[in-house]
């Protein structure tokens, strides 16, 4: 299936941002067409074999929450080297999509250190056109900044760029493409930035933690690069407090839905809320971070998806943008 297709069957062009700005032809809606009772028992066979899919890819992507840019040490400095590629990416083992990487993966790997550390990222480029980072919701020098031709020339093919700064202001950010961003962010030139506090004591004790990163229009509605059912589930014990870490990168909101059991918010954009709240849907536009904490109290198979419904669920069964939260004993 070609992207247009794709695009086209799940209603990403009807009235969607992202498909108009990246040339995402779309023809007008047909009427309805009369539903036979063979129709329906085919669309209920589809979702089963969704779910069994899922089912059975259970373990499958162990990397399925992220890989750490790994480092090396010049003195106090933490060194870490990005490539920015051109590759073939799977959302699912039967649709690809020309994407652009950080490292070869989307999303890219992401990076994570303690605020006063110093970091240096070198950034090469070896794909066709120009690109730079932009490190989103960090504190950096304006030279550093990554926009082109405001803060910076771009990072030509075959060139290497240098940044390099103190990290200052702790949380869930974000560095990706600032340059021809709607098309290279969305097809892959995007990942998670962690800056933990130099005071651990300020942080909420959890189980285990899961980076989320959202994206939509040029592969599709994807959670971590994936699509369901090649999704991964949250497996937690009873009793398990887990954090969650939402981080839109796509053209389109996405208010992200758990059954059964509330997120308890606790961040927004690397910021510590005053007064946390509970919600069981929580909206996450485009650019945004939200930090929640999930208290797994009631066992069971939870789904875990966005609700805008055009992002998860069609005649022929779920897809896109879901997952689920198991809680077992």
């Amino acid at each position: 299936m070609q992207r247009r297709d794709f695009l086209k069957m799940m209603g990403v062009g009807a009235g969607a941002v992202g498909a108009g700005a990246l040339g995402i032809k779309t023809t007008p809606k047909q009427p309805a067409r009369q539903v036979t009772p063979e129709d329906a028992a085919a669309m209920d066979q589809h979702h089963r074999e969704a779910v069994e899919v899922f089912l059975a890819n259970i373990g499958a992507d162990p990397n399925f929450w992220g890989l750490p840019l790994e480092y090396e040490m010049d003195g106090d400095v933490k060194v870490f080297n990005i490539t920015c590629q051109d590759v073939e990416w799977f959302t699912t083992p039967t649709m690809s999509f020309p994407a652009m990487t950080y490292n070869g993966i989307v999303p890219g790997p992401y990076i994570r250190a303690t605020e006063g550390e110093t970091i240096r990222l070198n950034v090469t480029n070896e794909m066709v056109e120009s690109t730079a980072i932009h490190f989103h919701g960090v504190y950096v020098p304006n030279n550093q900044d990554g926009v082109p031709y405001v803060t910076e020339e771009p990072i030509v093919p075959g060139a290497t760029r240098t940044y390099e700064f103190t990290l200052r202001n702790p949380g869930t950010h974000m560095y990706h493409s600032h340059h021809n961003a709607a098309e290279q962010v969305t097809k892959g030139l995007m990942a998670a930035f962690i800056i933990d506090p130099a005071d651990p004591s300020t942080e909420p004790e959890v189980t285990a933690e899961y980076i989320w990163v959202l994206n939509d229009s040029a592969m599709g509605f994807t959670i971590n690069g994936k699509a369901f059912p090649y999704t991964q589930p949250i497996v937690a014990k009873l009793g398990d407090k887990i954090r969650v870490r939402y981080m839109n990168e796509g053209l389109m909101i996405h208010p992200m839905h758990l059954h059964g059991i509330p997120q308890q918010v606790i961040a927004k954009d690397g910021w510590p809320l005053p007064m946390p709240y509970k919600c069981d849907t929580l909206n996450v536009a485009p650019g945004e971070r939200y930090d929640v904490i999930i208290d797994c109290t009631e066992l069971g198979f939870w789904a875990y998806h966005c609700h805008v419904l055009t992002h998860a669920e069609s005649r022929d069964g779920m897809f896109g943008m879901v997952t689920v939260l198991v809680v077992q004993e």
